[in-house]
């Protein structure tokens, strides 16, 4: 039997003495990320998630008839949202496609109504997930520690990095034919080179689903999405293959995606303070309340590629209150972001654009 969801309540969180610290700390480790990769590039781009395959504009359909305990924020009632998504890899340098790495997603749904976070402008609600159910670090000191790791690596050596990543596929596939699996490694290069469009993708973090907690996925629905599951993508020869094969698949492809929501049912079972624990789907089910679709289209179109890579930023601190980020992982990640998006803005000179309303 399925328990009943956990309210929210503010004491779910435990805030630790010694945030604001690491707080301070992933910004100095931001900045170096930002500082290096400008000056290689002459153009600032974003600390992480800095390489995009695909930009695509389509659609978010809220369910009719969700239930009480789903019908919450953004999902409280049906209907239809304008949304842009963003394929990426997480690394904070744009490498070669020969380096493998774990796919991101973001999502930045239009048009959202209700109390917005605290400085939160515009009226979008972003989602922002990757390609695995757990976050890479069980706290946001450890968190500091992984981006220190990935700030001293963050520079040109892209033939050693291409051959460590060649080495820890090896490791990982390893690992996970004894039924291991390993963010660390595969965060550092070791993630299997899979089609971005065939993923399912997590919050892996906790967020407030109005008056309950949630985490988030987005899943493939499509048929031909779905024929891509887990296909690796030939990269050999290909700076840019993920790219190439991402705007090839979307030329004909009518893409589609459930929207789902994994309820809390235990704080026990289920913690809001350690994302390393995967919330077990058999006590925690993922349920769908809507649907993503993007229709054929070039999903490297110059206009939408500046619009979008260019001009916004992505952060799960841009939202309603509803849906606030839960734990000491996603508190740590409000002001590192934003002085990253803002680093970005006033190198390139290009302020972000937080779209408003319909008029957008």
């Amino acid at each position: 039997m399925i328990a009943s969801p956990q309210r929210y309540t503010p004491d779910v969180e435990t805030i630790k003495p010694d945030e604001k610290e690491t707080v301070e700390g992933l910004i100095h480790a931001f900045d170096a990320i930002l500082e290096r990769t400008a000056e290689d590039y002459g153009h600032a781009v974003r600390s992480v998630h800095a390489k995009s395959h695909g930009i695509l504009e389509g659609e978010l359909i809220v369910d009719e008839g969700l239930s009480a305990e789903l019908a919450q924020g953004l999902f409280a009632r049906p209907g239809a949202h304008k949304v842009f998504l963003r394929m990426s890899t997480n690394a904070g340098d744009i490498l070669p496609d020969a380096v493998s790495l774990p796919r991101g997603l973001a999502i930045k749904v239009l048009d959202v109504e209700g109390a917005r976070l605290p400085g939160a402008e515009g009226t979008a609600q972003d989602f922002v997930m990757v390609n695995g159910k757990v976050f890479q670090a069980r706290t946001a000191d450890k968190f500091l520690g992984n981006l220190k790791l990935l700030a001293a690596t963050t520079d040109r050596i892209e033939g050693t990095k291409t051959v460590v990543s060649s080495v820890l596929r090896g490791v990982n596939k390893a690992l996970t034919a004894v039924g291991i699996e390993s963010p660390a490694v595969a965060s550092l290069g070791g993630a299997p080179n899979v089609e971005p469009l065939g993923e399912t993708y997590y919050s892996t973090t906790p967020f407030r689903y109005g008056d309950y907690i949630a985490k988030f996925s987005i899943a493939p629905v499509a048929p031909a999405m779905k024929a891509l599951t887990g296909e690796e993508i030939d990269v050999a020869g290909r700076e840019n293959a993920i790219r190439e094969e991402v705007q090839k698949e979307m030329r004909t492809l009518d893409a589609q995606w459930e929207f789902r929501v994994q309820l809390c049912r235990d704080l026990g079972r289920q913690p809001v303070e350690d994302p390393t624990v995967e919330w077990d789907e058999a006590e925690a089910p993922f349920q769908r309340v809507a649907t993503i679709r993007a229709r054929p289209q070039d999903s490297w179109d110059p206009a939408r590629v500046e619009k979008v890579n260019e001009e916004m930023r992505f952060s799960i601190w841009t939202g309603i209150a509803d849906h606030q980020p839960l734990g000491n992982i996603n508190r740590a990640r409000r002001e590192p972001y934003r002085h990253s998006a803002d680093f970005r803005a006033r190198f390139n000179g290009c302020p972000y654009h937080e779209p408003a309303g319909r008029s957008d």
